[in-house]
């Protein structure tokens, strides 16, 4: 996305592979080093730290030193699609071409050896490499190699920080530091995390950053009260520390505010871009300015630096997509350099310009051994003026968002299972499986304009096709890996529809077999659902059982619209699957399973062996939900409103649109009052369907043995033949007093408090009483009394808030009339590419959980960890070959030994080289979060016979993104306000015994040996 109001190969995820499948640049270190080996290995650090920024240039410790950051901005994605912006088509939307960007720089850094610029987006930097000859390969290595062009961030893509789930985040970081460590050695590994352009920053992105061992974080957008009294309080560069369980220093990151966002200064952009007059040094030209340059420049660079502390201070030359002609920016700050540089002999300026990086610059803050402030909160909501805050994007493209999610997980089942069977997932019956394609689309849509939904439609629509492309590759990989390890070439099918009660095979065939993949550590019960043509089914389990089964049939309804389902419980194995068996039993025919109450008894209620949920009689709204385990009631009103957007007023004329969120009342509007209720009971499931209106509808659901109220609502097309643009909420309404208080994630991970009209380090002038207190939901928001508490689950990102005590917000769908002004130049209307279809129908879910504050972590981490990893539904329609003659097939199969302990998520599994697999586990619980069931205490692992298919024969722990060995990372050492932390030394890695602090992500890469024969080993409990 562009800086300010913007007036302004192949695709990523598909074609050549930007990174080779199996390549790596670690190699497996001895069980017992030798002396030899540990004095090179004393070596190897000591080169190590000096190289990271022995190639700095050299500054002048008596002057003011101004750091010029030559750099562009890429958006992956933005105003056209990924691949329109790498080869510069389509200029007439937006000047701008990738691949000429990169070709440019490299030339204009060969002509000036003083020359650096610096390079974030690996998406297409990686693109534009295999696009090299050999010979301009090693051109690019030794610019890199002499710190000349430098890398900062290393991601795939430069991440959005609201909308993006943690493990997402890590994969992307992960897909973009490889590719530099396997290309460039330490010579690329990047130093500084530099987010310029999202729109906001989390705590938990700072978190993952230190975890993967940057030195520090440059940001650009900063809302502007906070940055007033930052300027003033000198106040522009601290220690974030980014976790309250996490032991410092280990989630402290060195964080500092660019003074321009990430613009240059003003009057002095030089690209072909901008209209700034260039650098005239000629004194018989008429044009002359560089006295008059040279002047502004020292005013300028003097005023920066009284806002930051040291003889330091930093300007980014450069801005949105840059540098296509390079020399004319280079050959501009040549010359300036030269200018300001000349006036220290010729006036005694104290002013020393110097071409520098941000790695550079943080050196030198580094050196200056200061003591620092330290923040804890976030940067969010973040405003860019009165009335102005970029909440909207929180929920823009709920779609887009929510398909998201869904290739994130379905990405996670093809890693574990392309680690789980080894070759034979990549070339078996099935073709080439793949999981490359989607791990780049995936990272794709992280991008800071692409999940946000904060593109323009063209651009989500290419977004969602390289999903969709990403997907095919997988599904082969899954095809071969599932026929491997379950001995039978099943003709596979996968549905993709199921959201909508899609699904082609189940609909048609009277015979069928459904396989559920759970990519979860330990075991699940899962109720299949799945779209029938009607008829009675019988549903047998692995072990040939009949099970329980039924199929619903909502009366009254429209068998397209609304077609019956299928629904039986499965038990599937942690890291495993199970196969069931689903036959049509002839000539029944089932009936609608209905429930009226006797018109004395009017009071719906919905009740399994923990949950009652009661619906008013007069306006079929929920009205109170009891947890029957605690004993536990609580009156709970939801329905559904809808704010109206503003198209501007006497007060601001900022509109609602993609980015902006901004009501024109602060009291949304209901979608109606009441709702047409219509009740299914059966022994399996019990649903109240809400009907409020031709456009908002819900299902209440709750299965046996459920600890929480599932809410299934459908929105859209939202109606705007009034003229009047909505942006619709899901409501909770209770009794709890909640003192102005309430609870979000971060990024999925730790939960941070919010309070209404309030910012922990500073005093906020409130402009947008509703918009400005809303924040990023990305799993979970709740509100508690401290004895109570409520909290609800999301299936994708959402904007959420409490604005009234006792009240829960999310917001679920949008759809606006006018362009925020924001650069996008389309409003956000989701009705096709000529803006005059029906407009967008969206369906999600919400889970509902009542607890006690002392118990409700354990319910709300585990539940949410389940929605993230969701199982995964395969159908065939039976009778394949034997994968293997002679061997009997398996309808049951479990990636593990034992069952992981509730506190660990098996966060990572996955491919890394011919013999080597990545894995990561993970502490799901906070210190302290859980005291009742222990589950916030340490846990030890023994990892030697972890796994069924295969034995780990070394193991080697690295940082978080895999991309350095842990025993030989070293990171910057900061002093904050709150005295110097305790450094820890790594302990000897021991497989036998892997301890886990709460919220402590480990990461290790594994030498393996795969079993000869995998479908053979069948041990692993069921």
């Amino acid at each position: 996305m562009g800086a300010d109001a913007r007036a302004a190969g192949d695709r990523a995820g598909s074609g050549r592979r930007a990174v080779g499948p199996w390549t790596s640049s670690f190699a497996p270190r001895p069980l017992l080093p030798s002396l030899a080996f540990l004095f090179f290995l004393l070596l190897v650090v000591l080169g190590a730290r000096a190289a990271r920024y022995e190639t700095c240039p050299k500054v002048q410790p008596d002057m003011l030193n101004v750091h010029l950051v030559a750099h562009t901005h890429d958006d992956v994605g933005w105003l056209k699609t990924v691949d329109q912006y790498f080869y510069g088509i389509h200029n007439d939307i937006q000047r701008a071409g990738v691949q000429y960007i990169l070709d440019s720089v490299v030339s204009s850094l060969l002509a000036n050896p003083t020359r650096r610029f610096i390079y974030v987006e690996i998406a297409f930097f990686a693109r534009w490499w295999y696009q090299q000859t050999k010979a301009k390969q090693e051109v690019v290595r030794d610019l890199v190699r002499q710190g000349r062009l430098e890398f900062a961030n290393g991601g795939w893509v430069m991440n959005d920080e609201a909308s993006t789930h943690y493990g997402a985040i890590i994969d992307q970081m992960t897909l973009g530091l490889r590719f530099l460590e396997d290309t460039f050695g330490i010579d690329g590994r990047p130093h500084v995390a530099w987010h310029i352009d999202p729109f906001g920053h989390s705590r938990e992105q700072a978190s993952l950053f230190a975890q993967m061992g940057f030195d520090g974080f440059f940001f650009g957008r900063l809302d502007y009260q906070d940055k007033a009294i930052r300027e003033q309080m000198l106040e522009m560069e601290q220690v974030w520390r980014a976790s309250t369980s996490l032991k410092p220093p280990a989630a402290d990151l060195f964080t500092g505010v660019l003074p321009n966002m990430y613009n240059p200064p003003k009057d002095l952009c030089w690209d072909m871009l901008c209209d700034d007059k260039p650098v005239v040094d000629n004194p018989y030209s008429p044009e002359y300015n560089a006295d008059k340059l040279v002047k502004y420049f020292l005013e300028l660079a003097a005023a920066q630096g009284r806002h930051y502390r040291t003889n330091h201070t930093i300007m980014t030359m450069g801005s949105d997509f840059h540098y296509e002609n390079a020399n004319m920016w280079f050959k501009n700050l040549d010359k300036l350099i030269q200018l300001v540089n000349a006036q220290q002999q010729a006036s005694g300026s104290r002013v020393h310009v110097l071409y520098s990086t941000p790695a550079c610059y943080l050196r030198e803050l580094n050196k200056a051994n200061l003591t620092w402030s330290v923040k804890q909160d976030d940067f969010f909501p973040y405003a860019d003026g009165p009335h102005q805050f970029w909440t909207g994007y929180f929920s823009s493209r709920p779609a887009l968002k929510r398909y998201e999610r869904l290739s994130y997980n379905f990405l996670q089942v093809c890693k574990q299972l392309e680690a789980l069977a080894g070759p034979a997932a990549n070339v078996g019956p099935y073709g080439s499986g793949d999981s490359t394609p989607l791990r780049e689309a995936v990272a794709v849509l992280q991008h800071h304009d692409a999940v946000s939904g904060t593109s323009r439609q063209h651009v989500a629509d290419d977004y969602a096709f390289q999903l969709a492309e990403g997907w095919g590759p997988c599904e082969v990989l899954l095809s071969n890996a599932l026929a491997l390890l379950s001995g039978s070439k099943e003709n596979f099918t996968y549905c993709r529809e199921l959201n909508v009660s899609v699904c082609p095979l189940s609909q048609t065939a009277a015979r069928f077999q459904v396989t559920i993949y759970n990519p979860l550590g330990r075991k699940v019960n899962w109720m299949v659902r799945l779209p029938v043509r009607g008829g009675v089914f019988s549903v047998r389990d692995p072990n040939g059982t009949t099970v329980p089964s039924e199929v619903v049939i909502l009366p009254g309804s429209n068998s397209q619209e609304h077609p019956p389902e299928l629904l039986f419980s499965a038990s599937v194995p942690a890291l495993g699957f199970s196969t069931y068996s689903v036959s049509r039993v002839p000539k029944r025919t089932p009936k609608a399973h209905t429930y009226r109450p006797r018109p004395w008894s009017r009071v719906l209620v919905i009740q399994n062996e923990h949950i009652r949920a009661s619906f008013n009689p007069d306006t079929g709204l929920l009205m109170k939900i009891e947890n029957l385990d605690q004993n536990l009631l609580l009156p709970v009103r939801q329905a559904f409103f809808w704010y109206n957007a503003s198209t501007g007023d006497y007060l601001s004329p900022q509109v609602s649109g993609a980015y902006i969120f901004r009501p024109n009342q602060p009291e949304p509007l209901p979608v109606r009052r009441w709702a047409e209720t219509r009740l299914v009971k059966t022994a399996l499931v019990q649903e109240v369907h809400q009907n409020f209106s031709a456009w908002c509808s819900q299902v209440v659901r709750l299965y046996p043995g459920q600890r929480h109220l599932e809410l299934e609502w459908t929105v859209g097309p939202i109606p705007v033949g009034d003229g009047w643009g909505k942006e619709v909420i899901s409501r909770f309404d209770t009794t709890l007093e909640t003192d102005g208080r309430f609870y979000t994630d971060s990024n999925g991970r730790e939960i941070l408090e919010r309070r209404r009209n309030y910012r922990p380090t500073w005093d906020l002038s409130q402009t947008e009483p509703v918009a400005g207190n809303y924040y990023p939901v990305n799993s979970r928001i709740y509100i508690t009394d401290g004895n109570m508490q409520l909290t609800v689950l999301t299936d994708r990102s959402q904007g959420g808030s409490s604005l009234s005590d006792g009240s829960l917000e999310l917001m679920v769908h949008r759809r606006l009339l006018k362009d925020d002004a924001r650069g996008v130049g389309e409003p956000l209307q989701e009705a096709g590419l000529d803006g005059w279809g029906p407009g967008l129908w969206v369906r999600g879910r919400h889970l509902l959980l009542l607890d006690t504050a002392r118990t409700a972590a354990a319910g709300h981490r585990l539940l949410a960890e389940k929605e993230v990893l969701a199982p995964q539904i395969v159908l065939a329609l039976g009778g394949g070959a034997p994968y293997r003659l002679g061997a009997a097939p398996r309808t049951q199969f479990s990636g593990l030994h034992q069952e992981l302990p509730p506190t660990v998520h098996l966060l990572t599994l996955a491919r890394w080289g011919p013999e080597t697999l990545l894995l990561r586990l993970e502490h799901q619980f906070a210190v302290g979060e859980d005291t009742v069931g222990n589950l916030s205490s340490p846990v030890t692992l023994d990892l030697r016979n972890l796994f069924s298919t295969f034995t780990i024969t070394h193991l080697q722990e690295t940082m978080l993104a895999a991309n350095q060995a842990r025993d030989l990372a070293s990171r910057l050492r900061w002093t904050p306000s709150t005295g110097l932390p305790t450094q820890t030394t790594p302990s000897l890695l021991d497989p036998a015994a892997i301890t886990l602090q709460p919220m402590e992500i480990r990461t290790f890469l594994a030498s393996v040996e795969w079993k000869e024969d995998i479908y053979t080993h069948s041990d692993a409990p069921l």
